[in-house]
């Protein structure tokens, strides 16, 4: 499923089935010794976590599956399903998680990756199009209720371009590469390793790292169900250090790192390093700093970063009402973050 749902539509959905390229299975009993992990297939740690079953070798006792999402917005899907327990999804389809009417039991325990050159917007070669407001009229694809559907709404509204002045249609990145050899799109924004097919006949308009300085930044952070972190809370943290394990190895072995995620991505280990090199990584001791995760008693700025991100989907009539700061803090697991994180 790709495009965001009401709360009787998910909740329908979810009755049948929980999206993705696997099914993950729904009902489980959150006191068993299984882990049902959503992934997607974008460069970052979380793939070297499953390439090097680092988790699988922390936590022997557990069955541990992955299933591969295509967007966060099917991930959201799974979690209304519960049919996941963690996952990997971006801070737009959280913040959307997190509000009406969909109010997501998840909570934000890891920041993957910030997005900077590895989502973008392309305008494809001939289509006439040199900047964001030559988009007017002109048919742009990127995958609903994600991190890159918001940052071309923001994109849009930098450059004083309504909504309703463009024809943006829901796709998914395979499909946008599909439909642009095809050539039946004027531009798309989407992200690696779909981003680097675009590029090669297309010009970049904007980057998500040029929109995060402008005050719209995105980011891919790990989520975790809130049942399964009151039940494990042990497989969270052995979750956690594998994570930080793997932002070690892409900032301290970079070849091993490149060698992981190319495997995963059916990319060469020098292709994998460049779209790796694409991407802001933070150093494992970030992450309990007060600029993101922050600690026990004092959470972290993630937490005003979703809440803006909610107040600009509002604006956009993507969600029916914003969380409040406060019920965002609570959504953002830190328990013995600096002690886990070593």
């Amino acid at each position: 499923m790709k495009k965001f749902l009401t709360a009787v539509a998910v909740l329908a959905l979810a009755a049948t089935t929980a999206c993705g390229d696997g099914a993950a299975s729904g009902g489980a009993n959150p006191s068993q010794k299984s882990i049902r992990i959503a992934y997607q297939a974008f460069p970052s740690g979380d793939l070297i976590v499953k390439n090097q079953g680092l988790l699988e070798q922390a936590l022997p006792d557990y069955q541990i599956t992955w299933t591969k999402f295509d967007s966060g917005a099917s991930i959201n899907t799974a979690f209304v399903a519960k049919s996941v327990d963690i996952a990997a999804i971006g801070s737009s389809p959280v913040a959307r998680g997190l509000s009406a009417p969909l109010n997501i039991p998840y909570e934000v325990a890891f920041v993957l990756d910030v997005a900077g050159d590895n989502e973008a917007l392309v305008a494809r070669d001939g289509s006439g199009i040199t900047d964001v407001a030559g988009l007017r009229g002109k048919k742009v694809g990127t995958p609903f209720a994600s991190t890159s559907h918001y940052s071309l709404l923001a994109a849009l509204a930098k450059a004083g371009v309504k909504e309703s002045d463009v024809n943006i249609v829901d796709l998914e990145p395979q499909d946008i590469q599909a439909a642009w050899a095809r050539g039946d799109l004027d531009a798309a924004y989407t992200w690696l390793p779909s981003l680097d097919v675009i590029k090669k006949t297309g010009k970049v308009l904007i980057t998500s790292r040029e929109l995060a300085a402008a005050g719209k930044p995105t980011l891919d952070l790990g989520v975790v169900s809130a049942a399964f972190a009151e039940a494990h809370p042990e497989a969270v943290d052995a979750w956690r250090k594998a994570e930080a394990q793997a932002l070690d190895e892409i900032a301290n072995d970079p070849a091993a790192a490149a060698k992981a995620v190319g495997a995963e991505l059916n990319l060469t280990p020098d292709d994998a390093a460049n779209q790796l090199a694409q991407g802001v990584f933070l150093k494992p001791a970030d992450l309990s700093t007060p600029q993101w995760l922050g600690t026990d008693g004092n959470v972290g700025k993630i937490a005003d970063s979703l809440v803006d991100a909610a107040e600009f989907l509002k604006d956009q009539q993507k969600i029916d009402a914003v969380p409040t700061l406060a019920d965002v803090q609570k959504a953002i697991y830190v328990k013995g973050l600096p002690n886990v994180l070593g």
